[in-house]
């Protein structure tokens, strides 16, 4: 008899829709996990491609659950996952992400004896459609309570993130009002009760293609300006001024590189450059970004 305890279950929620060509290594991915106590969670959100026939080869797998709905979005459909899932960790993988096998092995220990944390997440990397290695800035990543530093960038990683369910349960899932950016809502909102801790090697394989709803960018700022202001409006005194002006300062900047590198819109990047000053005059991206413009309007 093995005297070694059971470890948490964690449940690996993959909503997904139209993404039957990559969907079998996003679970491949989850089901080699070291980590010896995991279940998949699929969510077909209603999709018209041949994702139930894929989901059909894990029939039968006791690790596998899978739930077929009418297509409600991605919130709607991460939200059932979590509904669904059975472990007292939850996390989430995109199908056209996977994750390393040591991921969860790496993670979970951050978890032990310290229940004041509430998400774990880590570095990653990107990779192309065809799954080849892209370049990446390095990622600035906080631990502890971490509200200030994620209101000015989201450095939590959606598929690197781990989540103690007890934190959904308490707080809430995934809010289908905003069309973009539920992960950054849901980690602001966690932020304001937990800490946070992370893995600084990356422990997940992110995939860039032109099909994905992240290169929606005047809809993410929206979303993310949108989020900002509720997170502010119901913790007015959780973050110092200063952090607060630096944030919108930052966001304003680059809602204005996006307009100009993929609009070629000066006037509208020169607005949002100048608006981001009002904020904090000292900003020097903002003037950076003004010099810039004056330049030329060609991402660097």
């Amino acid at each position: 008899m093995d005297p070694r305890p059971v470890p948490p279950l964690v449940s690996v929620v993959t909503a997904t829709y139209n993404m039957g060509h990559y969907l079998p290594q996003a679970v491949n991915s989850v089901l080699a996990q070291t980590y010896p106590n995991v279940e998949v969670v699929i969510v077909d959100d209603g999709s018209t491609d041949d994702t139930p026939a894929v989901c059909a080869q894990f029939a039968g797998n006791p690790r596998v659950q899978v739930h077929r709905k009418q297509n409600g979005g991605q919130a709607s459909a991460k939200n059932k996952g979590v509904e669904l899932a059975r472990g007292e960790f939850v996390g989430f993988l995109d199908a056209d992400d996977l994750w390393k096998p040591d991921k969860l092995e790496r993670q979970m220990p951050l978890f032990e004896g310290r229940p004041n944390v509430g998400v774990v997440y880590s570095d990653y990397e990107m990779m192309d459609g065809e799954g080849r290695p892209l370049p990446k800035n390095p990622t600035h990543m906080h631990r502890g309570r971490v509200s200030g530093n994620l209101l000015i960038e989201n450095f939590v990683s959606f598929p690197s993130a781990i989540v103690r369910r007890e934190c959904l349960r308490k707080h809430g899932a995934f809010d289908a009002v905003w069309g973009m950016g539920i992960d950054y809502d849901l980690w602001l909102r966690l932020s304001a009760h937990y800490d946070f801790d992370f893995v600084p090697e990356p422990t997940i394989r992110y995939r860039v293609w032109a099909g994905q709803m992240s290169t929606n960018y005047r809809k993410r700022f929206q979303s993310a300006i949108g989020i900002m202001q509720r997170f502010l409006d119901n913790h007015p005194q959780l973050v110092p001024a200063l952090v607060v002006n630096e944030a919108w300062a930052h966001t304003y900047v680059g809602r204005g590189d996006s307009v100009l590198w993929n609009e070629g819109d000066r006037g509208g990047a020169l607005r949002d450059y100048f608006r981001a000053l009002g904020y904090r005059g000292t900003y020097w991206p903002a003037w950076r970004a003004i010099l810039r413009s004056l330049v030329t309007i060609r991402k660097p």
